[in-house]
C-alpha cells in the first residue's frame, strides 16, 4: 500500500516540474512519512512474532530443577572501579541464592586503587581472585576479559578444579539473587544463557536514564523473545551472559587464547553472532518474577546527555559499523533480518530526529497561523500525502503504546505515563549517536586507525536500591558456616524479645564478634574499616545528641567532602537514617566497624 502512493507523489512531480518549494512539500513530507511508515510496520514484526508464538505455544508442565551446581567463573573486567567494585562483591555474595562459583576481577596493573580494593577482597574471600592485566591499562573490555580467562586457567591447574559456565559481569551490577540457578539450570541444554537486563528504576525527572528503562523494558519483553522464536542469533547483552566452556575452549584454540576480540568495540554482540554460526544452543531467560522481583542483571546507565550518547556511540559503531564490516549479511534469512533490524538505526536514528523537528516546527507554526489568521505553511493537500501523515502518526501511538504497557510491568503506571516524552529525548540521543558513530567510523578508516574503546562511567546502586536483594542476616551467617542451621534454630528459641538472633549468639559465646562483623560486611556491602579513635575530636564525636548513640548505635568521627562520617557495629534501618538526618544538614555516610573499634569511639562520649 505504502509503494503505490510513494510511486504516485513521484509522478505527481514528475507532472508539475516548477521546482518550487510549495510543490516540493508534499514530496518530502511524502517521502519521509513513507519510510517512517515502512519502518513503523517493522517495528511490529517482533510483537507479531510474540503473538504467534503465544497463541501456538502449549503450556509446560511445571518441573522443580534439581540440577547439581556446576561451577561457574564470573569474569568482571574493571578499570578505574575502587569506588564500586568492593560493594558489588561484598553485596553479591551475600544476595546470591548459588554457593558454587568464584569471582574473577580483571584490573590493570598502573590502576592501583582497584587494585588494592581488588586484593583485600582476594585476602577475605577465598572465591574471589585478582587477574591482573599483564599490560598497562586501559585496553578493551575484552582485553581484560582474556586475561581473567588466562587467570581461571591458571586457578585449574593449580587447584586441580575446572569451572563449566563462565558469566560476564560487569563492576556496577546487581545480580539477582537466583540469576546463577537459572543459568545452571539452562546450561543444560544451551551453550549460551542471557540472564534479562534490567535499568534499576531512577526519578521520575531523570529523563536520560529513563530512556534506558524504556528501551530495555521493550527489549527485554519483545525484541529478545522475538530473535529466540525465529532461530536467530541471540546477542550477549555483555552481563548476565552464561556460556558454556566448550564454546570459550573453541574460541581459544581458534584465536591462539584470545578468547574475546579485543579490537572489538560490541565483543558481546559478536560473540553471540559467532556462538549461533557454530551451531551452538543459545536461550535467553524470559522474565520471570522472582521472591525479591523480576530475575534480571540490574544496574544504572548513563544519567547525562553526553554519557549517554558517549555510549551509545560505542554500541552502533560496534552492532551496526563495525559487525557489518566482518559479519557481512551471513546466515540464514532470519538472521539477515535482525542484522537489518540492528543496522537500521543508521538512517531511522536520524530520521526520526528529524520527524520530531518537523512536527514541533509545524505545530508551533499553526498555532501562530491561527492566531494571525494566515494559511498554515506546512499545509499539504495532496490526500495521498495526508492519509500516509495520519497512517504514520497511527503507527506511532500504536508502538508507544506498546512500550508503555512493557513499561509499566516493570516500573508502574506513573512511571509508564512519561514514555512519550522520553521517547523524544530518546530520538536525540540515537541521532547524535548515530551521527557521531558514522563519523568516527568513517575517520579511522579513511586514517587507517584502530577504533579507540571508550569506557563508560559506573555506579553502584545505593542502599535503598540494594534492600529488596539483600537476604537475611540468618541466611549469611549459615550459608558462610559462621554457624550451624541446627545451633540458630535453637537460638530462636531463647532469644530474649529485646534482643536480636545475632547479638544473642554473640551473649552466649556462639559467634565471635568478628565473624559477626563480616557477615554484617556480606550482608550489607559495606567493608569493616577501623577508626583510629585517638584522631578523633570529642567535640566531632558530640556532633549528634547523645541519645541518637543510644537508641542507634552510632557515633560521629569525622567530616569528609561536605559529609558527616558516623560510624556503628551495627547496621542500622532506614528509619533510623531518616531521624539521624533531622538532627544535621550534612549529609550521612556510615561506615562498619568492629565492636571494639565502636567502643573506643563510644567513649568520647562519656569522657
Amino acid at each position: 500500500m505504502v509503494l503505490p502512493f510513494a510511486r504516485a507523489l513521484f509522478l505527481s512531480a514528475l507532472s508539475n516540474p516548477s521546482g518550487s518549494l510549495a510543490s516540493a512539500w508534499p514530496i518530502c513530507f511524502g517521502v519521509l512519512a513513507a519510510v517512517l511508515l515502512l519502518s513503523g510496520l517493522d517495528d511490529l514484526i517482533p510483537v507479531l512474532i510474540c503473538v504467534v508464538h503465544r497463541l501456538r505455544r502449549k503450556p509446560a508442565l511445571t518441573t522443580v530443577s534439581l540440577a547439581r551446581e556446576r561451577r561457574i567463573a564470573i569474569f568482571v573486567p574493571c578499570w578505574n572501579e575502587s569506588e564500586v567494585i568492593g560493594n558489588m562483591v561484598r553485596h553479591n555474595l551475600a544476595s546470591i541464592r548459588y554457593r558454587n562459583f568464584d569471582f574473577f576481577l580483571g584490573v590493570y596493573p598502573n590502576d592501583e586503587p582497584t587494585l588494592a580494593v581488588a586484593r583485600q577482597l582476594s585476602e577475605a574471600f577465598k572465591n574471589v581472585h585478582v587477574a591482573e592485566c599483564a599490560y598497562p591499562g586501559p585496553t578493551s573490555k575484552a582485553d581484560c576479559l582474556n586475561w581473567a580467562y588466562q587467570r581461571m586457567l591458571l586457578f585449574e591447574e593449580e587447584q586441580k578444579a575446572a569451572f563449566e559456565i563462565v558469566v560476564l559481569h560487569d563492576a556496577e551490577d546487581l545480580i539477582h539473587p537466583d540469576a546463577l540457578s537459572a543459568i545452571n539450570r539452562e546450561a543444560a541444554q544451551y551453550e549460551m544463557v542471557q540472564i534479562p537486563v534490567l535499568p534499576l528504576p531512577t526519578r521520575f525527572y531523570e529523563i536520560t536514564h529513563g530512556v534506558y528503562c524504556d528501551e530495555f523494558s521493550e527489549f527485554q519483553f519483545i525484541d529478545m523473545p522475538a530473535r529466540q522464536f525465529s532461530g536467530a542469533f541471540i546477542p550477549s547483552n555483555g552481563v548476565g551472559t552464561g556460556f558454556g566452556r566448550a564454546i570459550l575452549d573453541r574460541l581459544a584454540a581458534e584465536r591462539q587464547n584470545l578468547v574475546f576480540d579485543p579490537a572489538s568495540l560490541t565483543e558481546d554482540y559478536e560473540i553471540g553472532v559467532y556462538i549461533h554460526s557454530c551451531g551452538y544452543r543459545q536461550t535467553f531467560v524470559d522474565l520471570q518474577t522472582g521472591e525479591r522481583g523480576f530475575v534480571a542483571t540490574r544496574e544504572y546507565f548513563p544519567r547525562r546527555l553526553r554519557a549517554a550518547v558517549r555510549q551509545r556511540t560505542r554500541w552502533v559503531t560496534g552492532i551496526a559499523l563495525q559487525t557489518w564490516e566482518r559479519a557481512g549479511w551471513r546466515g540464514s534469512a532470519w538472521n539477515r533480518y535482525w542484522f537489518w533490524r540492528d543496522r537500521k538505526g543508521l538512517l531511522a536514528n536520524p530520521l526520526s530526529f528529524l520527524t520530531n523537528l518537523l512536527f514541533a516546527a509545524g505545530l508551533f507554526d499553526w498555532l501562530a497561523c491561527s492566531l494571525r489568521h494566515q494559511p498554515w505553511a506546512f499545509e499539504i493537500s495532496n490526500p495521498r500525502v495526508v492519509v500516509l501523515c495520519w497512517m504514520t502518526l497511527l503507527l506511532q501511538c500504536v508502538r508507544l503504546v506498546i512500550r508503555t504497557l512493557c513499561v509499566q510491568r516493570i516500573y508502574g503506571l506513573a512511571f509508564a505515563l512519561g514514555v512519550p516524552l522520553r521517547c523524544l529525548h530518546g530520538n536525540l540521543i540515537n541521532c547524535c549517536a548515530s551521527i557521531r558513530a558514522i563519523w568516527r567510523y568513517t575517520q579511522a578508516r579513511m586514517r587507517g586507525e584502530k577504533l579507540v574503546w571508550q569506557k563508560t562511567e559506573h555506579a553502584y546502586p545505593n542502599r535503598d536500591a540494594l534492600l529488596d536483594h539483600r537476604r537475611d542476616l540468618e541466611d549469611v551467617l549459615v550459608d558462610y558456616g559462621y554457624v550451624s542451621r541446627e545451633l540458630l534454630d535453637e537460638a530462636r528459641r531463647s532469644v530474649p524479645v529485646d534482643m536480636t538472633i545475632a547479638d544473642f549468639l554473640v551473649l552466649r559465646g556462639t559467634l565471635t564478634e568478628e565473624a559477626l562483623s563480616k557477615a554484617l560486611s556480606l550482608q550489607s556491602g559495606l567493608a569493616v574499616t577501623h577508626v583510629d579513635h585517638r584522631k578523633v575530636k570529642p567535640r566531632v564525636a558530640r556532633t549528634l545528641p547523645a541519645h541518637i548513640e543510644k537508641r542507634f548505635g552510632i557515633v560521629p568521627f569525622g567530616l569528609s567532602s561536605g559529609k558527616l562520617l558516623v560510624a556503628g557495629s551495627r547496621v542500622p534501618s532506614s528509619t533510623a537514617f531518616n531521624e539521624i538526618n533531622s538532627y544535621t544538614r550534612l549529609p550521612v555516610e556510615f561506615q562498619l566497624v568492629t565492636k571494639q573499634n565502636y567502643d573506643q569511639l563510644r567513649s568520647l562520649l562519656y569522657n
